[in-house]
């Protein structure tokens, strides 16, 4: 986008939302966060918030700083100013494994799965890292607490009839359904998805968009998608990013009717 068209949208779109306040009745509160790599600036004062059982969508082009938001939420990253806020807790400072055990989950673009090992072992091993203690995956029973869970989530993310495939078998699809089940271990509060639906048929894209809109309200998620056909139909709210700053945000009918967001983010023109 160039120059004037990017002042023309951001006179038509206005300025970013106000800080949000301490977020205390939110999933997520994201107040005035910025991060920057040396000269670059990746993200520019990003205001955003999720309630309880939000669904929310961050889209934008490449580049728009998705990703590295995400990393910030996270800790991967940690943002050069602003705060991030999980369930009323200031977590800014907070390394990865502590925002975990308050009930933070992500899946990444690439699968992060054991190949191979069973789906069973893969559902087992995330259950039981969210969880204080020795780890060893030699404890998985076919019985047991654990294993029923397995089971059930399993179930919930369709892979039942898969529960001891080497995970190297299974489908792409299927391991990126497997990689939300994984999400789903330790009952979580809030997830982030990050382009699930890359690389799936329309057969796969149906399964994604089921299990999404099935998950339980008690479950808030943000989800990065290109596939708009997808990230559209699960979510109640979307924000545009561009540039590293905020573009606009709205509902998903919203978005998907505004002109500029047609032109710049999703590529049509219906003149």
């Amino acid at each position: 986008m160039n120059a004037t068209v990017d002042a023309t949208a951001r006179e038509q779109h206005g300025t970013a939302p106000a800080a949000f306040g301490m977020g205390v009745d939110s999933a997520l509160s994201i107040s005035g966060v910025g991060r920057r790599f040396g000269a670059l600036v990746a993200l520019e004062d990003i205001n955003l918030e999720v309630p309880y059982d939000g669904r929310h969508a961050i889209l934008g082009a490449n580049g728009a700083g998705k990703t590295t938001l995400f990393n910030c939420i996270t800790g991967d990253f940690q943002p050069s100013n602003g705060h991030i806020r999980l369930f009323g807790e200031d977590v800014t400072e907070l390394p990865v494994h502590h925002r975990i055990r308050r009930g933070l989950r992500r899946t990444y673009q690439t699968s992060l799965l054991f190949g191979g090992l069973s789906v069973a072992h893969n559902l087992f091993l995330a259950e039981q890292g969210v969880e204080r203690g020795r780890f060893s995956w030699r404890r998985l029973r076919r019985t047991g607490a654990r294993m029923e869970r397995a089971r059930q989530l399993a179930g919930f993310v369709e892979l039942e009839d898969w529960l001891h495939t080497p995970v190297a078998e299974l489908s792409h699809g299927q391991q990126r359904q497997l990689e939300i089940g994984m999400a789903l271990a330790g009952r979580p509060r809030l997830i982030l998805l990050d382009e699930p639906a890359a690389g799936l048929s329309a057969a796969e894209r149906a399964t994604l968009t089921r299990t999404l809109t099935q998950l339980p309200r008690r479950i808030a998620f943000v989800i990065i998608e290109h596939d708009l056909e997808v990230a559209l139909k699960v979510v109640d709210r979307v924000t545009v990013l561009h540039n590293g700053r905020w573009f606009t945000e709205g509902t998903p009918d919203e978005i998907e009717a505004d002109p500029q967001v047609q032109e710049i983010y999703l590529g049509r023109d219906d003149d």
